[in-house]
């Protein structure tokens, strides 16, 4: 089972002024698939994201980490900012897809600017803000998770959640 972290993005979320839909709906959709070893709400300063974010890579190695919020057009949305400057390696693949496949839905998925990349030996996901949005990124994405985290972690069969 691999370990996994929530970073749920947001000022109003982090201040406790709204609820946070968005990082119940990852951590229900991935209760019985991985082991969840942090969960955390913050403010959107791209100081603190990317300090979060180094944490979770390097000292307490998740092995994925998905955040949830700060991908629009609001000069508040810096989650893609602050991750490309943590990332070692893009894996566009995952923003695509989430935007194609949602933009089906939706043609507000477009303007969701969410990235992904890799740390170390860490995947991390920009998920939208919207728990539609997360769940249906989810759903979509889920399929891969497994296969990418065990190339990841250099298993040659490739099966290693």
């Amino acid at each position: 089972m691999i370990s996994y972290a929530i970073v749920s993005i947001g000022d109003k979320a982090s201040q406790g002024k709204r609820e946070d839909k968005s990082g119940a709906i990852i951590k229900e959709m991935f209760n019985e698939r991985a082991h969840l070893i942090h969960y955390e709400t913050i403010p959107d300063e791209k100081d603190i994201i990317q300090t979060v974010l180094r944490k979770l890579s390097d000292t307490m190695k998740a092995r994925l980490v998905l955040t949830t919020g700060g991908t629009g057009f609001s000069q508040r949305d810096n989650t893609p900012e602050a991750t490309k400057k943590v990332i070692e390696k893009e894996a566009p693949g995952f923003g695509e897809i989430m935007r194609t496949e949602g933009f089906k839905r939706t043609p507000m998925a477009i303007l969701s600017r969410g990235i992904a990349g890799i740390r170390g030996k860490t995947l991390i996901i920009n998920l939208p803000g919207s728990s539609r949005g997360v769940r249906e990124s989810l759903e979509i994405i889920m399929p891969v998770l497994e296969h990418g985290l065990g190339i990841l972690k250099e298993n040659k069969d490739h099966d290693a959640i």
